[in-house]
């Protein structure tokens, strides 16, 4: 069975992980997924992440962060999707609960965080929003 949307998949994997108060997450490997947990990770959002297995069974294993019983990413959503990309420039960076949160771009210079993206001055497709 093909996946539509595989980012979608790793967000809400991650999110139904953090509700369940698990320490890691096991998710299907891909370039594009590895450079999210990248900067997830850059942010602070999760405590750190790994890359196991060997041929198709390559997997992402993503270990989450918790502060006072409560996971660090209360939520994450996907704003571009398959259907309906979003696109922005470096001066229409969304500010995510008045800087708490974080948007998560794909920009010519590669995945990188809103913040970054503001500071290098380019803009790019929004991939996802968490606080």
């Amino acid at each position: 069975m093909s996946m539509q949307d595989p980012i979608a998949d790793m967000l809400t994997r991650v999110r139904n992980a953090g509700m369940a108060k698990k320490k890691e997450v096991s998710i299907p490997m891909s370039k594009m997924k590895s450079a999210i947990a990248e900067v997830l990770k850059s942010e602070g959002y999760i405590a750190d992440f790994r890359v196991e297995g060997e041929g198709v069974e390559i997997e992402l294993i993503l270990q989450l962060k918790y502060r006072s019983k409560r996971p660090v990413i209360e939520n994450i959503e996907r704003v571009s999707k398959p259907s309906c990309r979003i696109y922005c420039g470096s001066e229409d960076i969304p500010n995510i609960r008045n800087g708490l949160g974080i948007v998560v771009l794909s920009t010519p210079k590669g995945v990188i965080s809103g913040r970054v993206a503001a500071s290098e001055k380019v803009g790019g497709e929004i991939l996802c929003k968490l606080w």
